[in-house]
């Protein structure tokens, strides 16, 4: 299992922000964050875009992404993660949209497929996974993997910017 504590220090530790976008988790990411310690230094704010005009509105997805790809896809998690790294001004943010359960699936998009996003800077990644369990093992594997995401994305960054300091 992996422990938000050893996240939010290393963010503190960094002096990185981070902020979240969340559809399916409904909010479950922003409050696995907040109930640490010394969040308060890191945590932005975070955003419940459970319905598609909330990601419109206050993500800035567009609407023929969501046309044209669904709104579980990896186009509208990438979109989301940008909208709201952009309107916070945050180092680093975590979107995540998907199909939690237990009804709401289809044959294209199964009852557990999520999208995570993480964006910094000009990158954006997105992951794609398909849990199994039941609504709130889907929930709990996802807020999971967007902790290990956002591990990835700082080791990156921090990567970048440790070898542009040597040049």
């Amino acid at each position: 299992m992996y422990f938000p504590e050893s996240l939010v220090n290393r963010l503190n530790q960094n002096n990185y922000t981070i902020t979240t976008a969340e559809s399916c988790t409904g909010g479950m990411i922003a409050s696995s964050i907040t109930a640490v310690p010394g969040s308060s230094n890191c945590f932005k704010e975070g955003f419940v875009t459970y319905s598609n005009e909330a990601k419109i509105k206050n993500l800035g997805v567009l609407p023929e992404t969501i046309d044209r790809y669904g709104v579980v896809s990896a186009n509208v998690a990438g979109e989301m993660a940008q909208g709201v790294l952009v309107r916070t001004s945050a180092d680093f943010s975590l979107s995540v949209t998907g199909v939690a359960g237990p009804d709401g699936g289809t044959v294209e998009t199964p009852v557990g497929r999520v999208y995570i996003g993480c964006a910094f800077g000009s990158e954006i990644r997105v992951i794609e996974r398909t849990y199994k369990g039941d609504r709130h093992e889907v929930r709990q594997q996802t807020v999971v993997d967007a902790f290990q995401l956002l591990e990835s994305c700082m080791d990156y960054y921090e990567g970048i910017n440790e070898s542009n300091s040597r040049k």
